[in-house]
């Protein structure tokens, strides 16, 4: 048996995610809580879920996490960490109210948060915390004993994380015809968000010019073509690109977009591209639809040959990298001396989002923050 790792004072883990539809009558009820608030007609909301109905009206993503639940209980065990894992959504069930509701019962009192998110921005992070706000808010009003929760730093750079991504690139450039392999450019890409959103992101004294959102996925991005370069021989040009752009046309997000960027790169005469989804922990429904449906549709429709790198997903380096995650984590808490683990040039991310991280438009309390109503 391994000797016993020590989550004190941690009783469990939460695995927060977004939620997705399970079946064709899921579809506009899951959109209509997606877009609550914002005054969107039932029919425009079905005429965007046409891309779930492409699939049987069952987006990827619950089972991709029943399946990193299943990663991190194995890990867990052979390892001998002692936690329970839990999981709950927030715009589909399991719903994340439900899921705390339960861990209550359970008598959890302290419990860690991992969203499946692995960069700083409001919907990656901020989001999460007033999600978790409110559902704490929920169960307050029930008059149940609340919970501490602490949200896992972002871990964007952690070794776990990005290595099953130059696997992917590396697979994806293996798989292309010979040819063109040498000259094939990469596309990173990630979800595009208001460029306002972006310019915010991460702590007050980084905010401008993208933010920590870019400067994130740009140290990934390094990482990956330096990983690549020195176990190939053969130094990739790339770009960070940007996909899934679901606003009003006159704001302004991050650009260029995914398809753009392919077309631009065949006129300048790329002979291919790989496209990889680091902004992604899994392959749902953006990755699907957006590049494997739509981007591919498009470099086919240009004769550019294209392959699309694999997400981290149920990854044992992931659920790995989540394990250490939350062994520092529970280590600084106790008091102890902590070197956390991180690649690039940016080094770890801070464990408590301080006051004006990530902020929204419309104040709203947050939880698992340095502003938390509930510390």
């Amino acid at each position: 048996m391994p000797d016993a790792l020590d989550a004190t004072p941690y009783d469990a883990l939460l695995l927060l995610s977004f939620g997705g539809p399970e079946g064709p009558d899921d579809v506009v009820p899951f959109l209509e809580n997606v877009t609550r608030g914002r005054g969107i007609p039932k029919e425009r909301l079905k005429e965007v879920g046409q891309h779930y109905f492409l699939f049987g009206g069952v987006s990827p993503i619950n089972d991709q996490n029943r399946a990193l639940l299943d990663a991190l209980r194995k890990d867990f065990a052979e390892h001998g960490l002692d936690l329970p894992v839990y999981w709950g959504n927030r715009n589909w069930a399991p719903y994340l109210t439900d899921t705390l509701r339960e861990m209550v019962r359970d008598g959890r009192r302290r419990i860690l948060v991992l969203a499946t998110s692995a960069y700083a921005s409001y919907s990656g992070c901020r989001q999460y915390r007033e999600n978790l706000a409110d559902a704490l808010a929920t169960l307050k009003d029930e008059g149940l004993e609340l919970p501490r929760a602490d949200k896992l730093r972002h871990y964007f750079n952690h070794p776990g994380f990005v290595e099953p991504m130059i696997d992917g690139v590396l697979e994806s450039l293996a798989d292309l015809p010979e040819d063109v392999r040498d000259g094939a450019h990469i596309a990173f890409t990630t979800h595009s968000i208001p460029t306002s959103a972006a310019d915010t992101s991460g702590p007050v004294e980084g905010h401008g010019d993208g933010g920590a959102y870019v400067r994130q996925h740009l140290d990934v991005a390094q990482l990956i073509a330096d990983a690549v370069r020195e176990r190939t021989g053969v130094d990739h040009p790339w770009q960070l690109v940007y996909q899934s752009r679901s606003g009003a046309p006159h704001i302004p997000w991050l650009e260029p977009d995914i398809c753009d960027h392919l077309e631009e790169r065949h006129a300048a005469g790329v002979p291919a591209v790989v496209m990889a989804p680091i902004g992604f922990v899994s392959d749902h429904m953006e990755v699907l639809y957006d590049l494997d449906t739509e981007a591919k549709a498009k470099a086919e429709e240009l004769g550019l040959p294209v392959r699309r790198s694999a997400t981290v997903g149920a990854d044992p380096r992931f659920a790995a990298a989540i394990r250490e995650l939350i062994t520092e984590r529970a280590a600084t808490e106790r008091g102890e001396r902590v070197t956390p683990c991180a690649l690039g040039t940016l080094g770890p991310s801070h464990d408590l989002c301080p006051v004006g991280c990530c902020p929204a438009r419309a104040p709203r309390p947050a939880a698992a923050g340095a502003d938390s109503p509930y510390a």
